[in-house]
């Protein structure tokens, strides 16, 4: 079981960042990050002498950017334990995913507020 810790921060310009911590047999870790059981070439791993850990980054692959669910795996190499994930919604996927329903669901309520105000103000 590894003793790493993985906190996302964010994905920005096509790179997903994140923050390791914790004790490895090696310095810097070991870690593979994969995509459809494919490991992932464009990660980076630098030290982070202000979060007092690592500071990974994944630049998305062309392939991922596509339509559908694609959920890269990031894992400690030198054992294999799972430290954590980040997925990619796009196209028709995005429509069926429940996250985009409450975004349409929040869209249709304002709508409707904003055309029940206006009934109001025309009664009264």
């Amino acid at each position: 079981m590894s003793n790493l810790s993985l906190t996302p921060i964010r994905l920005r310009t096509g790179i997903w960042e994140a923050i390791i911590k914790g004790e490895s047999d090696q310095s810097p870790p070991m870690i593979r990050v994969t995509l459809h059981d494919r490991p992932v070439e464009t990660v980076d791993l630098t030290e982070d002498p202000e979060e007092g850990g690592w500071l990974l980054q994944v630049k998305v692959p062309a392939e991922a950017i596509a339509d559908g669910v694609h959920t890269f795996l990031v894992r400690d190499a030198s054992d294999d334990t799972k430290l954590g994930s980040f997925t990619l919604i796009a196209g028709d996927a995005a429509g069926e995913d429940l996250r985009a329903e409450v975004d349409l669901l929040r869209a249709e309520m304002d709508m409707i507020k904003r055309a029940f105000r206006r009934h109001c103000l025309e009664t009264m």
